[in-house]
């Protein structure tokens, strides 16, 4: 009898372990689907961002690129930020500031601000950061933001003296560039920042596998307010198509740069809102003027009639804001009396430049890059100049070669571009067009003594006034000698999952997710 009650207790004892290993087997795959489909979803607290290519690092000091920035952005913070609505200039990490000479920035600090990895935000680090991003042992590739530098002091533990070596109008803007974020002097000389970045931001740094994602989570001590997103991914997804698909299946929630020839495509999904602003980026045309048959005026007005810019915006979808002006409408310098300034279009006046010149007799290279909306504009415009009777060959090179070739002056007309994320028309004009950069950031080659004055004077007073109606001049001089044609001023774009709000997308093509929660 014994014996038989043991066989019953071994037997339900065997049934109930069965029961509870079936139970377990069951709900562990669960688990495992359901924390997969969580991390497509992006889950309540995660954002996922498609980057079409990795970070080259993550310290501001040392890069110079727009997928590190992205990172870096909401890794960092800088002394002043411009405002995405107004464009104004605001204190970010400043509490304020004030020049008692023109040559002279007292800012102070704002207090009881710790890096990520515990340590104090103070004047010491903010000397730390710009004494190493203007050291040339540094070779950092913004260093040109601190060129107008020439002493920096530490008054107190949140008050820092800079002195420029000339009145520097366009001195806020530069600090307010993502380059000039400031780092953790402590992390610095401890750890390699490009791998590991520590810095005050919305955002602390987890992980990253390179060509694969960055991962960051929330910084539960930013002083503004820890955000709702607990994680940011950002997913390398090298082809725009993947990227799109993965929008759509909820793999990632945000992408930002909408290609023109796939906005119905992204404008369909129901599961996706998109946002559009009016943005600072820019692309033109230039002639290569450093050659003497380019330097013929004539030839340069010719090559202005020629080209429809209407007819080619009507392809961009709404993607491109019309304006002749150089300065475009959300940069600093800019009239609204410059967005008509420019040569019309006008393609019997061309026809006759070309006959009575005989600029068709000669071919022209036409150097583009192979990417975006580059290869539409070269196709574009050499139907139009073809047609008011150019000989125009496209050569097209990848992004990198393209701006070497570029840069050595090795093309006839070519397409060019500029982010201008200072959003000041000082640092768009000189960098581009002064005669000091040919060889280097000016591609066009272009160099006007004329221009150069106005646009130094420009730089040299921080009387805004007076810079605004210098950089007006300058515009209108490049524009009545036709040394660029203005392609176009970009329209900011990113698409995020409908459950999402709370994105800052900014005229600068930059974005903030710190402020974005679930519905």
């Amino acid at each position: 009898m014994k014996k038989n009650w043991l066989l019953l207790i071994t037997f339900f004892v065997a049934i109930f372990l069965a029961a509870c290993s079936s139970g377990g087997a069951s709900t562990e795959p669960n688990n495992e689907k359901d924390g997969n489909k969580e991390e497509k979803s992006g889950g309540d607290n995660t954002l996922t961002y498609a980057s079409l290519t990795d970070a080259v690092g993550l310290s501001p000091i040392l890069t110079n690129d727009g997928a590190s920035a992205n990172v870096t952005d909401h890794v960092y913070e800088k002394l002043f930020e411009r405002n995405a609505e107004t464009m104004e200039i605001e204190p970010q990490l400043a509490e304020s500031y004030e020049n008692p000479d023109e040559n002279t920035w007292i800012i102070k600090l704002k207090q009881g601000i710790k890096f990520h990895d515990g340590t104090p935000f103070n004047a010491e680090a903010v000397k730390y950061t710009f004494d190493k991003l203007r050291d040339p042992a540094t070779a950092a590739p913004r260093a040109s933001l601190m060129e107008p530098v020439d002493t920096i002091t530490v008054v107190d533990e949140y008050t820092v003296e800079i002195k420029t070596k000339y009145p520097y109008g366009p001195f806020l803007a530069s600090l307010s560039h993502s380059n000039a974020a400031i780092v953790s002097p402590e992390a610095d000389q401890k750890q390699d920042l490009m791998n590991n970045p520590v810095g005050t931001g919305p955002f602390k740094f987890v992980s990253w596998v390179p060509g694969d994602q960055i991962v960051l989570e929330s910084n539960p001590d930013y002083h503004d307010g820890e955000p709702a997103l607990k994680k940011v991914i950002f997913k390398v997804v090298p082809e725009v198509s993947t990227a799109i698909s993965m929008l759509q299946a909820g793999e990632v929630q945000f992408i930002d740069k909408l290609p023109t020839e796939q906005l119905s495509r992204i404008e369909s999904l129901k599961n996706v809102t998109i946002e559009k602003v009016e943005g600072t980026p820019q692309y033109y045309l230039t002639v290569n003027h450093s050659k003497v048959e380019n330097q013929d005026p004539e030839f340069r007005k010719a090559i202005a009639s020629a080209i429809d810019r209407d007819a080619f915006i009507s392809k961009m979808n709404g993607l491109a804001v019309r304006s002749d002006s150089i300065i475009g409408p959300k940069v600093f310098g800019y009239k609204e009396s410059a967005d008509k300034a420019g040569t019309p279009y006008d393609l019997d006046a061309a026809k006759a430049l070309v006959e009575k010149n005989g600029y068709g007799e000669r071919p022209i290279k036409l150097l583009t890059a192979n990417r975006g909306n580059f290869v539409l504009m070269a196709e574009v415009v050499q139907a139009q100049l073809a047609e008011a009777g150019f000989k125009v060959e496209i050569e097209t090179m990848e992004w990198a070669a393209f701006l070497d070739t570029a840069r050595a002056g090795e093309y006839d007309i070519t397409f060019l571009s500029w982010s201008n994320l200072t959003a000041d028309g000082s640092e768009l004009f000189y960098p581009n067009f002064h005669s000091d950069n040919v060889g280097s950031s000016n591609r066009a080659q272009y160099s006007n003594p004329e221009f150069d004055k106005l646009v130094e004077a420009s730089r040299t007073t921080t009387n805004q006034e007076e810079r605004l109606e210098l950089l007006h001049q300058a515009n209108q001089l490049m524009l009545e000698e036709d040394a660029i044609v203005i392609m176009y001023h970009d329209v900011v774009t990113a698409a995020l999952d409908s459950s999402f709000t709370g994105l800052q997308l900014e005229p600068t093509g930059k974005w903030n997710v710190s402020k974005v929660t679930r519905k």
